[in-house]
């Protein structure tokens, strides 16, 4: 008698491909803040302090390659000033592209901390240390952009959080064209969550670029014009070489997240390889159970934002959005 088939490993992650050369970011881990992996550039005109930021997950090496190209073509404003910030270097330190995934923090995650009483608590870890150590530069930032990829299949996009004034940045800077507006996390805020950014009476900016698949090619590029298009949009960098030219523009999509689903069982599972940036078009299909639980659209026309195809319990497995008419 034949046993029968083991069932699918639900948790176990496929390999993945580096396609990208791991950055050389040791000319730029002294600084010159006093806060080490942070360089500011001072324009000859007052302006906004701008903070360019990379590696908040260690194995996120786009946005550090884009980073440490700019630093390397001597990138400097023409008015404010221009911050270029390493984040976990840890993390990064421990990156290795034949298993890329084991690095994305060494005892927790990063984005989940920009909280004032996380961070002035006694809890202890890698990235607490690093997130109070940072604390007082990101502080004094007019503007932060925070450059990051994705594990799973997803179109690029611009995370602006709840602000309405973080949606006009993300819009104005245009790369990607798809900017979505959602809550975070049930575990834990992110850096844009981070109070001074997101209180709507602060003048203060923080959007967070999801360029792509880690470790593709186009996820670079797609850094870069980011940094394009804020630094532009703000009059700081125009025609400097190392940016790409002014593209024509693509037209721009707004989405408001009305769910995010994070998995309460070990027995969680999407019933296909949803790819973020897919519009459901019918209310009520199936897209995952959690447990017993279904998990289907709420709405005609949803879109997926950034489905975690291996989620584990007490994580965000994907939000959904309401797409914004025309």
């Amino acid at each position: 008698m034949t046993a029968p088939a083991a069932p699918p490993d639900r948790t176990t992650l496929p390999r993945f491909e580096v396609k990208l050369a791991v950055p050389d970011i040791a000319p730029w881990l002294a600084g010159n803040t006093g806060i080490p992996g942070f360089t500011t550039r001072a324009g000859p005109a007052p302006g906004p302090h701008v903070v360019l930021m990379a590696l908040t997950h260690g194995n996120e090496i786009a946005g550090a390659m884009v980073l440490d190209r700019l630093l390397r073509a001597g990138l400097t404003p023409s008015r404010g000033r221009l911050t270029f910030g390493f984040a976990n270097l840890a993390a990064f330190a421990r990156f290795d592209p034949a298993q890329p995934v084991a690095s994305r923090f060494v005892d927790e995650d990063m984005n989940r901390l920009w909280d004032a009483a996380v961070l002035d608590g006694p809890r202890v870890s890698s990235e607490l240390a690093r997130a109070r150590q940072m604390r007082p530069l990101i502080d004094t930032a007019d503007v932060l952009l925070d450059l990051h990829s994705m594990l799973w299949p997803s179109d690029p996009l611009i995370l602006c959080g709840a602000s309405g004034k973080a949606r006009d940045l993300a819009r104005a800077i245009g790369v990607p064209p798809l900017v979505v507006a959602d809550a975070g996390h049930v575990s834990g805020p992110r850096l844009i969550d981070y109070r001074p950014f997101a209180d709507p009476a602060s003048p203060r900016l923080a959007t967070l670029v999801e360029a792509g698949q880690h470790w593709e090619p186009d996820t670079v590029a797609v850094c870069l014009a980011s940094v394009a298009g804020l630094l532009r949009h703000l009059g700081m960098a125009h025609d400097h070489p190392a940016l790409p030219p002014p593209g024509r523009p693509a037209p721009g999509r707004f989405a408001e997240v009305t769910m995010t689903v994070t998995v309460s069982t070990a027995g969680f599972s999407f019933v296909q390889p949803f790819r973020g940036g897919e519009v459901i078009p019918r209310r009520n299909t199936l897209l995952a159970l959690d447990g017993a639980a279904e998990i289907r659209t709420p709405y005609d026309d949803c879109l997926l934002v950034m489905p975690s195809l291996r989620p584990s319990r007490g994580h965000t497995a994907i939000r959904l959005a309401r797409l914004e008419p025309g």
